[in-house]
């Protein structure tokens, strides 16, 4: 009975810190590129730079795919390595 109740505990400790709520209201994504949300407040280069600030994290190089500036849709990017860099 008592393993019983502390399996569901267990289990929401254990996705506490995982994130499987999908895009997000600002920046969504991993150490490969990611979305964020279009909004027509911010200036043409947040974007960029948010991009760079993401795969900077990881010592990457960030590259904007697409940018489509309808309210609602995102700005995609990818992070890609350093030229020279192996891992």
């Amino acid at each position: 009975m008592a393993l019983a109740l502390l399996l569901p505990s267990a289990a929401g400790q254990a996705f506490a810190g995982a994130i499987f709520l999908g895009p997000g209201p600002g920046l969504t994504g991993n150490d490969t590129g990611g979305i964020i949300v279009y909004r027509p407040d911010l200036e043409r280069g947040a974007y960029r730079a948010m991009a760079a600030d993401w795969c900077a994290r990881w010592g990457r190089l960030s590259h904007v795919t697409s940018m489509h500036r309808i309210y609602g849709d995102y700005i995609s990017f990818v992070c890609v390595d350093r030229p020279g860099i192996i891992y």
